[in-house]
């Protein structure tokens, strides 16, 4: 071991792992694959562990002309999805020694400002979740490598794009719904101009209009609990039959309907159907629990870090839309007969 008045170098880590200082610095800059035997970057890296060595970040960065920090976008901090995609993030992050700053745009999927002086000289990348590339002009000009989560791969301004399979999880809910015997749906759909909730109006649209008698009608609301109640409660007030099932593109959208419901004396789901899309806490917290499909926000963020990773290095990132699951719970029942 060191003495304790001395702070470990990368010269102390090689003479105890029995290796030279470039292969230590190949493994602590996590570049030995294919350089460095497993087995020796394991050494190295306990070596590392049991010395306390610590590199020295500042010097390092001067001395290859990085950061060592990425930029995570998101529109707003108001629930716990984005929340998670910080955690994903950072972890992997942390693992290869990059910090990552989290910045809520005030203007949602519209412009963001830059939150620095100079994002190009703060900053090695840009992760960005739920929100329109165009918008990140301000931060990363033409200098700074973009990872776009949650955003149209064919019209992406991003080095690379990482999404969850949202198309899927309508799928699973209509066919879910479908099968339990509904045939006339209410769609509450986000009131934000945005790629994913495009993606959830058309697959619900395709998946009921392919089933005989099937029909959807589409009401919009802001994703607020206040903005979804009065929204439902107009939408049922209209003349015509009563859809049996109501899809909302969020569980806050849910929560909100759920209240109109009850205001109206309908009853989840003898009377209408409910599914929500996140699976957030609220989703158990409602009563009766919430029929919604899962969405792994945490993983989100670590393929969306490791994508940032993987084009900062020149290799081609992990493609493949993430999977999600539809958790069947109270909320979700056969239309009453009529």
């Amino acid at each position: 071991m060191a003495p304790a008045s001395t702070r470990p170098t990368s010269r102390d880590v090689a003479r105890a792992a029995g290796v030279s200082q470039a292969a230590v610095s190949l493994v602590l800059g996590d570049k030995w694959r294919g350089r460095v035997a497993e087995a020796t970057a394991e050494r190295v890296r306990r070596a590392a562990s049991e010395l306390g060595y610590r590199p020295n970040l500042a010097a390092r960065n001067l001395r290859l002309g990085h950061t060592r920090t990425v930029l995570l976008v998101v529109p707003a901090l108001t629930t716990e999805f984005f929340a998670g995609v910080y955690t994903g993030a950072a972890r992997v992050a942390a693992e290869h020694g990059f910090g990552v700053v989290l910045y809520p745009s005030p203007e949602g999927v519209g412009p963001a400002r830059n939150p620095f002086a100079s994002a190009q000289a703060a900053l090695d990348g840009v992760i960005a979740s739920s929100m329109a590339a165009d918008a990140l002009t301000a931060i990363r000009g033409e200098a700074l490598p973009l990872v776009m989560l949650d955003s149209d791969p064919e019209g992406s301004l991003g080095a690379a794009t990482v999404n969850l399979d949202i198309a899927d999880g309508v799928r699973q809910v209509a066919g879910h719904l479908l099968g339990l015997g509904h045939r006339r749906f209410l769609h509450l759909a986000a009131d934000v101009p945005s790629w994913t909730f495009e993606v959830r109006a058309r697959e619900l649209a395709a998946r009921v209009g392919a089933a005989p008698g099937g029909s959807v009608r589409t009401v919009r609301a802001p994703i607020s609990i206040e903005d979804a109640r009065a929204a439902t409660e107009a939408a049922l007030a209209a003349a015509g039959p009563r859809p049996t099932a109501l899809v909302c593109d969020d569980d806050k959208l849910a929560a909100g309907a759920y209240k109109a419901l009850r205001r109206l004396g309908l009853r989840v789901p003898d009377d209408m159907s409910v599914t929500g899309l996140d699976d957030l806490a609220l989703a158990t917290a409602i009563d009766p629990e919430l029929t919604t499909v899962r969405l792994d926000a945490e993983l989100f963020g670590e393929r969306g870090m490791r994508a940032l990773l993987a084009v900062l290095d020149g290799r081609t990132p992990e493609g493949g839309d993430i999977p999600v699951e539809l958790v069947v719970r109270g909320s979700t029942g056969p239309p009453r007969a009529s």
